[in-house]
């Protein structure tokens, strides 16, 4: 297959981001958003996935957080949509169950071409650190937006509201890499029988 790589710029009044993935990459990552959390969280995707990423953005986080948060979902979706091309020979469904300590998280995720995000992460604290949890829902709801996939987010245990994200990180990141695996079964095929993605 040709390299599934891509780069995605965004340009706003609100934030100027750059995104590179490498899907078939080592989970090599590089950061500048001025949202140090974020950063800590897309590592785990990173490194977990299998994907090199580098994400740069300038934003207005003097207001708040929440327009770089949401952007960088929405850039990183485009770019990963663009890398996949035209998903021939794709595994294209992915899962992953990932523990921390007391906490636990399901992540299932479909290249369905059909955004849709349903998710149950039941917060313990509005904040970590400095940063709103709700921020997070912002994220993935502008990466399934932007991806054009299907993903259903379970937090099924835990207290510790570090532990409560950081799992979903990971699984997400697990998740994705079974996902966007190639199925050598399947090499040169649509996986719909509706032969389209």
């Amino acid at each position: 297959m040709a390299p599934r790589t891509a780069t995605v710029s965004r340009d706003t009044l609100e934030t100027k981001i750059k995104v590179s993935v490498n899907l078939d990459g080592t989970g090599i990552a590089n950061f500048n958003t001025d949202v140090p959390f974020l950063e800590h969280m897309m590592d785990q995707i990173a490194r977990h996935g299998l994907i090199d990423l580098d994400v740069f953005c300038q934003g207005d986080t003097h207001i708040d957080d929440h327009h770089t948060v949401e952007d960088i979902g929405i850039t990183l979706g485009q770019a990963v949509d663009k890398a996949l091309g035209d998903k021939k020979g794709l595994r294209r469904y992915g899962q992953a169950y990932v523990p921390l300590d007391e906490a636990l998280s399901r992540v299932v995720i479909d290249f369905s071409g059909r955004p849709c995000l349903i998710q149950k992460i039941p917060f313990t604290q509005k904040r970590v650190g400095n940063f709103d949890t709700e921020l997070f829902g912002e994220f993935f709801h502008g990466f399934v937006n932007h991806a054009k996939v299907t993903l259903h987010i379970d937090c099924l245990r835990g207290h510790n509201v570090h532990h409560q994200i950081e799992t979903v990180f990971k699984a997400f990141g697990r998740a994705l890499r079974m996902a966007l695996e190639e199925d050598p079964r399947m090499a040169g095929m649509m996986p719909s029988t509706k032969g389209t993605l």
